[in-house]
């Protein structure tokens, strides 16, 4: 089940290691099914520190989530939880943190 919240009551981590970059980037192939040699293909992410550490889509990459959100980035939270931020059909940012159930379908 994937839980839409606020950011004010998210905390996000300031930098991720080599390894949680690579778990974000096998945790949204895992999530979308697609497989590993076909990512940058459809979904080029790139390492990004600003404001916060995430795994930012490349502009004109345009993965849509559920019809008409466009991903723009995966993150960490210092509790450990994925988020992923989206722009929804207003173009506004939501967050969305991703059940392990959603992961294991």
């Amino acid at each position: 089940m994937v839980k839409t919240v606020s950011v004010e009551k998210l905390t996000f981590k300031k930098n991720l290691t080599m390894i949680e970059q690579f778990a974000i980037k096998d945790f949204l192939l895992k999530w979308v099914g697609r497989p590993v040699e076909e990512l940058d293909h459809f979904l080029e992410l790139e390492y990004n520190e600003n404001v916060f550490a995430k795994m930012e889509a490349i502009q004109e990459t345009a993965l849509l989530i559920n019809g008409n959100e466009q991903f723009r980035y995966a993150t960490i939270t210092e509790d450990n939880q994925i988020v992923i931020g989206v722009l929804d059909s207003n173009k506004e940012l939501q967050h969305s943190i991703i059940s392990l159930d959603e992961v294991l379908r």
